[in-house]
């Protein structure tokens, strides 16, 4: 069986996985596409995309445009004339024209059970509201955000203490390995499609820096779950004495409390407990504003808590 000519778009470290998969069986990558080289960190030095640096590894040839609608790239893209593109995490809407383009179509690796949690952050926020299941699916690219018809999908549980990072990296590989399997029905003739109910459509928008205020009026749950949720990146925050409080890592101690949510308890070999509506969050690990990220008892040889402090 003729292995497809693939033209690969993708951008961040989720859609390495399976660029290298692809790779290594030895699918014929006519191209990679991802997004241009971007200001980053401190020094807002150019940095390239993880996609483009592993194809540049590989000997791929790599095309970055600003937009894929331009005339000047629909024409490379035509030079390239790929009998499948595979999109994981490309980050632009794909016109017509490319969709439309391959023989073998346009095919999406997406981090949710669609329809529920189609957008630009799935994975964050299927943490962040309590999923207790999770999974990928391979999607058929259409017009719309995350609407076209599934190809194959497939469920695993979401651990509950398990944080966006991890299930990241889980799902990176899970998904690489279900592109594969669906290629290889598509070649064969067995792949089924399979619309997506509407009715059961949810939304995962893109995450903002006030998505990660912790409000210590909420449940003891749904705080550890946004934690979890935006941990490594872009982490959940309060604080503290006017500076900001990164938290990376709590735990959930639900009980019957007397203190003002937001307030501080007594530090104890747990970590460092603070009131919300229903119980303690015990926080183990911190970062203040301008300092490194570190463990919660660390944090407190360093620095001075006033009895009864709030968090904001």
């Amino acid at each position: 069986m003729t292995k497809p000519r693939i033209l690969f778009m993708g951008t961040p470290d989720f859609a390495l996985p399976a660029l290298r998969l692809l790779h290594g069986q030895n699918y014929p990558i006519v191209g990679v596409i991802t997004q241009p080289d971007r200001p980053k960190g401190r020094g807002l030095k150019e940095a390239a995309p993880p996609v483009k640096n592993l194809a540049l590894e590989l000997g791929l040839p790599v095309f970055q445009p600003e937009k894929v609608k331009d005339q000047s790239f629909l024409e490379i893209f035509k030079k390239l004339d790929p009998d499948m593109v595979v999109v994981v995490s490309f980050g632009q809407i794909l016109p017509k024209t490319i969709i439309d383009y391959p023989l073998l179509k346009c095919l999406n690796i997406h981090p949710s059970l669609l329809p529920k949690y189609r957008g630009a952050a799935p994975l964050n926020w299927q943490i962040i509201r309590g999923e207790t299941k999770t999974g990928i699916t391979i999607m058929l690219m259409d017009e719309g955000m995350d609407s076209g018809d599934i190809l194959l999908q497939k469920e695993t549980e979401l651990g509950s203490t398990e944080t966006y990072g991890e299930l990241h990296d889980r799902l990176a590989y899970m998904g690489a390995t279900m592109l594969v399997k669906t290629i290889e029905q598509v070649l064969d003739g067995t792949i089924k499609r399979k619309p997506q109910d509407v009715s059961g459509v949810t939304f995962a928008p893109r995450l903002k820096k006030e998505t990660g205020k912790i409000n210590w009026h909420k449940n003891v749950s749904d705080i550890i779950n946004l934690i979890r949720g935006l941990n490594p990146l872009p982490t959940a925050y309060t604080y503290l004495d006017g500076q900001s409080l990164k938290i990376f890592t709590a735990e959930a101690s639900p009980e019957k409390i007397n203190l003002l949510p937001g307030t501080i308890g007594t530090a104890n070999a747990a970590g460092l407990p603070v009131a919300a509506a229903d119980g303690y969050v015990i926080l183990k690990d911190v970062q203040l504003a301008g300092k490194k990220r570190m463990p919660v008892s660390d944090f407190l040889r360093g620095y001075h808590l006033k009895p009864e402090s709030v968090l904001q």
